[in-house]
């Protein structure tokens, strides 16, 4: 269930005859009161003889009698939703979960005499609305202090009493929802998004992509996007407003949103810090080789997963909040198959970027430099660097699902689960031409290096081998292992290392998981194997090939 309580209004009657009334779309059906504040209140919707103006008389006495010292927003209004799969409740259920919600708030403790007055009026299925006005019986105002939150921990126990669905709980870090009004205004003007939401993603993307404030106006201005930075009178930046200049309000004048306003995270303080210098600090260089900036950001995604089970909660929140930028400035430089599916997966992780944990930025600036160097670099044309990279991202997504998960942040670890959904997609069309390759070369090997290839399967995932062996995708993986043998490497260990994540088990194809999981693996030692996509059939030592066996097709995309 969800509890929605809107701004003070000044009209009670106002608010009654649009919940007594056919709604905007006529979806109000037999709107009727399920509960009131004594039981008795006039009830127009089954009373032929009650009128609105009576019960908003009666609702309003108080207020009356506290004349100049009622609040002149004395409306209190809160609609309670249940999820679409919830069974539908009787009117005595609605009427027990309104008062329960009145208790919490403070707008109607039980038992308190002098509690506000209050109607629950009922006009679909799902939902009621109550409607108070707040000042009570000794006249004095209501005492509704932090009702919302009050209101959502009321309801995340009357889910569990009537069996309901568990809905994910926010922290009050998410971005501000778009109002009905604009996405009204959306539909009107053709637009698939907000202004709102279009800003937010310009400036998500432009955060990613800027190494400092200068450069992030710069690259915000560069978009088309109206800016006006705000200063103090000492002349330092105190924060700045943008707008579309397609989106006006009735004076003709742009329609300005803060960063804050936009995004929690998207104040000026908050993105100053973010984009704050720091001394760079030289990179590992695994066998003395220099990691391009793609093979660093392929890192950084890699020991992610290690990180958020092993650091403090404010270092974990930086690499989540870096692999959110990750995620937004993919969609730069990815090929047009799959920007879509990234530009998604970006939009989902928005959410799951935030929580109450306050980030400590500076363990993570590394990994933020070498993202923004990869927005200012040609995307590779080799494409198993980009399906390495994706697999690597997806792993951290996963594991900060799980981090979320472990912490209950529920809205943060669903929005998680939605990206991984779409950067399955993306994975899947960033697979197939290099997958293609290398299930090619894989085909060409002699029979034995697959037969003894079979044999390490066996023995380093002997629960998952008939499996593998019988998937189509498996001479790319028997070429992957043939590889890392050449380079020195131990097949069998990196085999067992690749499979032990927990995302492996939503995989339809494991071998083609493994093959990406593989040359990961092999790469962030710098011992590199052949490049499976670079086309080259060169055949070296155990793995020259023979005639191999008879050809199979190419494999199927899997779902991972």
């Amino acid at each position: 269930m969800i509890a929605k309580i809107g701004k003070a209004g000044a009209s009670t009657h106002g608010v009654l005859r649009y919940l007594y009334g056919a709604g905007r779309a006529n979806e109000h059906t037999d709107p009727h009161l399920v509960g009131s504040w004594d039981g008795f209140a006039p009830d127009p919707g089954r009373d032929e003889a009650a009128t609105l103006a009576q019960l908003a008389t009666a609702l309003d006495l108080r207020v009356k009698q506290a004349g100049d010292q009622a609040p002149d927003k004395h409306v209190w209004h809160c609609s309670v939703r249940a999820a679409p799969e919830d069974r539908i409740l009787s009117d005595e259920d609605w009427a027990v979960i309104a008062r329960r919600v009145l208790n919490a708030t403070g707008i109607a403790p039980a038992g308190d005499p002098d509690a506000c007055r209050w109607v629950a009026v009922r006009h679909a299925d799902d939902h009621i609305h109550i409607v108070a006005t707040k000042v009570r019986g000794d006249l004095t105002p209501a005492r509704h202090w932090n009702d919302r939150p009050r209101a959502d921990k009321e309801l995340v126990a009357i889910e569990e009493e009537y069996g309901l669905r568990q809905v994910p709980r926010g922290d009050r870090t998410a971005a501000r929802r778009p109002t009905r009004a604009e996405q009204e205004k959306a539909r009107r003007t053709g637009r698939t998004v907000t202004p709102a939401e279009r800003l937010r993603t310009t400036i998500r993307t432009a955060v990613a992509a800027a190494t400092d404030t200068e450069e992030f106006f710069t690259i915000v201005r560069g978009t088309g996007v109206l800016v006006n930075v705000l200063h103090f009178p000492s002349g330092d930046i105190r924060g700045y407003k943008v707008a579309l200049p397609d989106d006006s309000n009735a004076k003709g004048e742009p329609i300005w949103f803060s960063g804050s306003t936009l995004a929690p995270d998207l104040s000026y303080p908050k993105i100053s810090e973010r984009l704050a210098p720091t001394r760079s600090a030289p990179a590992d260089q695994p066998s003395g080789r220099r990691r391009t900036v793609w093979q660093q950001v392929t890192d950084a995604a890699t020991r992610i997963p290690e990180i958020l089970a092993q650091a403090d909660d404010t270092t974990a929140q930086a690499h989540i909040t870096v692999l959110a930028e990750t995620l937004d400035a993919l969609p730069l430089i990815a090929p047009a198959d799959y920007k879509h599916q990234l530009a998604q997966a970006a939009t989902a992780f928005e959410r799951a970027s935030r929580s109450r944990i306050r980030a400590h930025h500076q363990q993570a600036q590394a990994t933020r430099r070498a993202v923004k160097a990869i927005v200012r670099e040609p995307a590779p044309k080799d494409g198993a660097v980009l399906a390495i990279l994706l697999d690597a991202i997806l792993l951290a997504v996963v594991a900060a699902q799980h981090w979320h998960h472990t912490r209950h942040h529920d809205q943060q670890a669903e929005a998680a689960r939605q990206t991984a959904e779409h950067l399955r997609n993306a994975y899947l069309a960033g697979t197939i031409q290099p997958l293609a390759v290398v299930h090619e070369r894989g085909l060409h090997l002699a029979v034995s290096v697959v037969q003894r290839q079979g044999v390490i399967v066996r023995h380093a995932l002997p629960d998952l081998a008939d499996q593998i062996l019988a998937e189509p995708a498996w001479p790319a993986l028997a070429a992957t292992l043939a590889d890392a043998e050449i380079a020195g490497l131990a097949p069998a260990t990196l085999l067992a290392d690749a499979a032990r994540h927990r995302e492996l088990d939503t995989a339809t194809s494991i071998s083609d998981v493994l093959t990406w999981r593989l040359h990961r693996l092999v790469h962030a030692t710098g011992e590199g194997p052949a490049r499976p996509d670079s086309g080259s059939t060169t055949r070296r030592g155990p793995s020259a090939a023979a005639p191999g066996p008879s050809r199979q097709q190419p494999p199927r995309r899997s779902s991972r």
